[in-house]
């Protein structure tokens, strides 16, 4: 059961990146949509977010296994239900969490001569979260070595990074024309917490000798980078948790740079496109780092390996110590953010007629009632990229209420049907939105789940 929790552990060892949004992107009466694309089609002349109520989402997700899958109460052992997961599971499944909390987030418009321009900016919380199963390093701990002879286990599995930051922004997006935006969002990071171990390599085998029965290699090439953490594992250390987080939070952690770019674009007047990269950027970490490593190469031959030996097991977990050392280092490291990029296309049809707008509740969104369209999403991963193809549905309901219905095609469901409702009731609008809703009879058994919702105060005087 022991050997059991601690696979467990490394199947949840987590890895760091945002998700997808694909309800959110290019809704553009959620004034949050502009953290998705800075050149929305956007025409408000000021909003701002309720602090704290503004943006709050978190989405889990993973793909070859559930939590039913290890967690139902079926009469199983558990220990069979993971030998099953780890079994059926590829090194490429994974597993990931986002959350985000909006601390404040504003914006207004700027009158030009002929088109304006809006300056938006706020600033955001984020715990970022993902990991890739670490299949070999799982089936050698579950099973051992003894029916393995020969197979290599890759150590490289093992790719762990995790971070709890928050962003500072500050956005601008110009009506260039009456077919075209831009816009670009700059950034500041403050990293609260952080752990990396991205670049691992080796292998474990064990191979028939010609000078004994066995001959056993581990070669490791493994370190953890971390900044922010150390310091809690000393016993004598009081610190207090959130106040080092709220001080980290306002520019006083490891800090980095980033920004983001966007369009949107009118060939006809009912045909959008538009497109988006985020997020390219870097956080330099320097205070409070400290890093782990596990590097050499210990070569045993001999009848049997030596730490399966009673008589010789305290010499051979010190030559494993002097061959494969355990250091600990205290040197400045670099992570990169993962690079999102989105781009849609949309045809908007049943235009709303001049005298059923009411110009004081105007926006792009409203010129036309219905709208359908695709959108495709990747970001960056140590891995392969991560893919997602959405296509949606956007709908007029009433004068203050408007729907975005999607269907989503990613690596973890193929089933993923979601719904977004944005509702302006005077100068107040809230949303709400959620994916994978086909899984809420049973959230154990689902793959994916995530949820957004906010409130915002919105003023809008005057159609274009």
């Amino acid at each position: 059961m022991r050997k059991s929790i601690l696979i467990l552990a490394l199947l949840l060892a987590l890895n760091c990146f945002s998700q997808n949004k694909q309800i959110l992107y290019n809704f553009t009466s959620v004034p949050q949509s502009l953290l998705t694309n800075p050149g929305s089609d956007f025409k408000y002349d000021w909003y701002f977010g309720i602090p704290l109520i503004s943006g709050i989402s978190a989405n889990a997700a993973s793909s070859g296994f559930s939590a039913y899958d290890l967690f139902a109460d079926n009469g199983i052992d558990f220990d069979k239900k993971l030998k099953a997961v780890v079994f059926t599971a590829s090194r490429n499944d994974k597993l990931s969490v986002n959350q985000q909390l909006e601390i404040f987030n504003g914006g207004f418009k700027i009158a030009g001569e002929k088109y304006d321009s809006y300056i938006s900016f706020g600033m955001y919380q984020e715990l970022d979260l993902l990991s890739y199963v670490p299949k070999d390093f799982a089936v050698l701990a579950l099973d051992g070595n003894r029916d393995y002879l020969g197979k290599v286990f890759n150590l490289e599995d093992l790719n762990v990074k995790a971070e709890m930051l928050s962003v500072f922004h500050i956005g601008f997006h110009k009506n260039i024309n009456e077919k075209f935006i831009a816009g670009f969002r700059g950034k500041i990071y403050s990293s609260i917490y952080n752990a990396t171990s991205t670049s691992n390599s080796g292998y474990i085998y064990t191979i028939p000798s010609s000078i004994g029965v066995y001959e056993q290699v581990i070669y490791s090439q493994l370190q953890l980078n971390t900044s922010g953490i150390a310091k809690y594992d000393d016993k004598n250390d009081d610190s207090n948790v959130v106040k080092d987080i709220t001080k980290r939070a306002f520019l006083s952690g490891n800090l980095g740079l980033g920004f983001d770019a966007g369009f949107t674009y009118y060939p006809k007047k009912n045909i959008q496109l538009t497109a988006s990269v985020l997020d390219i950027g870097f956080i330099r970490h320097s205070k409070e780092v400290e890093s782990l490593s596990l590097k050499g190469i210990y070569d045993y031959k001999g009848v049997i390996p030596k730490f399966s030996s009673g008589e010789s097991i305290e010499n051979a977990y010190e030559e494993f110590k002097e061959a494969i050392p355990l250091d600990t280092l205290y040197n400045n490291y670099t992570t990169w953010r993962p690079i999102k990029f989105n781009g849609s296309v949309q045809f908007s049809f049943n235009e709303e007629r001049p005298e059923d707008c009411d110009c004081l509740d105007y926006n792009s969104e409203t010129t036309f009632k219905s709208a359908v369209g695709a959108q495709l999403f990747m970001m960056t991963t140590p891995r392969t990229p991560l893919v997602a193809f959405t296509t949606y549905y956007r709908r007029k309901l009433f004068k203050s209420l408007l729907l975005k219905a999607t269907y989503t095609l990613d690596s973890y469901s193929y089933k993923n049907i979601g719904l977004g409702l944005s509702s302006h009731f005077g100068p107040v609008n809230f949303y709400v939105l959620a994916d994978n809703l086909l899984e809420y009879h049973d959230v154990s058994k689902a793959n994916s789940l995530s949820f957004q919702l906010g409130l915002n105060v919105i003023i809008r005087k005057t159609k274009k």
